[in-house]
């Protein structure tokens, strides 16, 4: 059963995501932002307005909620979505419309030890988890919806399958953490033996995939490689079925780890991916190798990394340190 409701804006909104492909998150953002828009204009038809109440809308976002850059451009991206490929509606009035800049910020970087002592205070799975953000540069998403099949220990790679930007990328399998992930698999592959032999649904998969091969879904190779617990509801078919272990658990245990372990900085489930960009840059890797490792179209994109290449404030000797050696 679908949750699709094409008579209705909303219904013609998931309708358009969901024939493109996006993401269950992008639909629920672009929803989100749909129904913000129209309850903002007191329920008024979005055909009924253009220029004026998008910009009145994306004003208030800014002026009176003071939301960040990337909110803003997200909701920007919402009501071009729905205005250009829900409505059909021509934009000429698109290019009048300012867009704030995102600030360019220095990202969060531990350091070895401070990595070691995070990892420390996790257990279990998370650990695990969190040692492959580190160790494989993969992004939080890209972690708990990995496949077993896209495990290569063989050849010591990871297959990265539609990440960011819709691009499939190739990256390390650290060699410590082979075997950990092996006897995690052996437990993972008792869940998966469990729901074939209760005759649960397989997996989700993209459309034109299980469409295209039927059996795939129930198949050990398309399995997760972190379930969840327990069966869930697929918000868009409908099917009870096991997911991909939620995100949210492992950005919580290393919420509490960062605390737990004393660390000041601001540090995430991406901080481990930006350090282990760093690291490899300290180690003397070359910046091409990097940027194809973490996917990034453009180099420049990498080269925020070179900022810990040097000492700190830029490889610079204060005048202080100076004096205290004359003295």
């Amino acid at each position: 059963m679908s949750t699709s409701q094409p008579d209705t804006l909303i219904g013609r909104v998931r309708e358009a995501v969901r024939y493109r492909h996006y993401s269950i998150r992008t639909e629920r953002a672009y929803v989100e932002w749909v129904r913000r828009f129209v309850r903002f204009h007191d329920m008024r038809h979005p055909r009924d307005m253009g220029a004026p109440e998008v910009r009145a809308f994306l004003g208030h976002l800014s002026g009176e909620l003071k939301v960040s850059a990337s909110t803003h451009h997200q909701a920007l991206a919402a009501l071009l979505f729905l205005y250009g490929r829900v409505l059909g509606v021509e934009l000429p009035w698109l290019a009048e419309l300012e867009r704030p800049k995102k600030p360019k910020r220095v990202p969060v970087v531990l350091g070895h030890q401070e990595v070691e002592r995070l990892l420390a205070m996790l257990e279990g799975t998370h650990q695990l988890m969190a040692r492959l953000l580190y160790g494989t540069d993969m992004r939080l998403m890209e972690c708990v919806r990995l496949r077993v099949k896209d495990v290569d220990f063989e050849r010591g790679e990871i297959l990265i399958r539609d990440g960011k930007g819709a691009k499939d990328r190739v990256t390390v399998l650290p060699a410590s953490l082979v075997a950990d992930l092996q006897a995690h698999l052996v437990r993972v592959r008792r869940l998966w033996e469990g729901d074939r032999e209760a005759g649960r649904p397989g997996v989700q998969m993209p459309e034109a995939l299980a469409r295209k091969y039927p059996s795939a879904p129930g198949e050990w190779g398309w399995f997760w490689v972190f379930p969840a617990r327990e069966l869930s509801t697929d918000p868009r078919s409908g099917i009870e079925r096991r997911h991909h272990t939620h995100e949210q658990a492992l950005q919580r245990a290393i919420k509490r780890a960062i605390g737990s372990a004393g660390i000041a900085k601001p540090a995430t489930t991406h901080t481990l991916r930006h350090s282990f960009a760093t690291h490899l840059l300290q180690a003397g890797y070359d910046i091409r190798t990097v940027q194809e490792l973490l996917g990034h179209s453009d180099v420049s994109t990498t080269m925020i990394y070179t900022h810990v290449l040097n000492r700190g404030g830029r490889g610079v000797v204060s005048p202080m340190d100076r004096l205290a050696a004359v003295g």
